[in-house]
């Protein structure tokens, strides 16, 4: 299989496996959007990791099979790139991404779609479109300026320039930089973490960020508000502040 969805202690790992670049084709790009809508469905998943694995995350995408497309064959792929990775970045659980070696191109972009990303210091990132003569088509002029912020964002997609592991935290570009074999166990850790609490709250979390990104500051609150005032009305809600009066805070064990 060129992805694999596997689960453990509540945690989804979505992992690409097409040796040795993980370049990101067709098929890659289809089967990455149905196990992310299966990680969305399933109750089993309470967090998601994107891998790699230990040597690269997804050195970009398939060039060979992107040469061979005309205009028209990529109208009609296009819509289906960006839904792979919107998929992806709509599971409604915490979703961290484990980079080792590679993230470029269509690699960075997937990095893009999680909610925190874990860094090997080996790793090296950057969108190197530009040096094909194109831009970044998966959701990267979009998602990184709105991560980094625009002047960012554009020095990386005019350049094409990769960067080390250090530089992408300094520039927000990942989240925590850790020796290469501990990517893995740690982006674990964090999602497990995460698995064990309030579901609902969780979603609730991501989808009022996410979703008021995308709108003014009164509507964005009126989607908090909402949302705020829905999760009273869940057992998660009861056992966490009855937790919180009987024993303190930190303790609520919930569904």
């Amino acid at each position: 299989m060129t992805v694999t969805l596997e689960v453990r202690d509540g945690v989804g790992t979505i992992q690409l496996d097409r040796p040795p670049m993980n370049a990101l084709d067709v098929a890659i790009q289809d089967r990455l959007r149905e196990l992310a809508e299966e990680a969305a469905r399933r109750e089993d998943v309470r967090a998601v990791i994107l891998y790699g694995g230990e040597k690269v995350f997804a050195a970009g995408a398939d060039i060979k099979e992107m040469q061979a497309m005309d205009h028209t064959a990529m109208v009609l792929r296009s819509k289906g790139l960006q839904d792979a990775f919107t998929a992806v970045a709509r599971i409604p659980k915490p979703v961290v991404a484990a980079v080792t070696g590679y993230a470029l191109g269509g690699g960075c972009e997937l990095t893009l779609c999680a909610d925190y990303r874990i860094a090997a210091d080996n790793a090296r990132l950057g969108q190197p479109e530009i040096l094909l003569g194109l831009i970044p088509g998966a959701g990267g002029t979009q998602r990184l300026a709105r991560l980094i912020g625009p002047s960012r964002a554009k020095d990386l997609i005019f350049t094409g320039r990769m960067v080390k592991a250090e530089e992408a935290l300094t520039l927000g570009l990942v989240d925590r930089v850790v020796p290469a074999a501990e990517v893995y166990d740690q982006a674990h850790a964090w999602a497990a973490k995460l698995a064990k609490g309030p579901a609902l709250a969780l979603r609730a979390a991501k989808e009022s960020i996410d979703a008021g990104l995308e709108t003014d500051l009164d509507t964005g609150l009126t989607i908090e508000r909402n949302w705020f005032s829905g999760l009273f009305a869940t057992e998660d809600r009861e056992r966490g502040m009855r937790s919180f009066v009987e024993e303190g805070p930190g303790k609520a064990t919930f569904l």
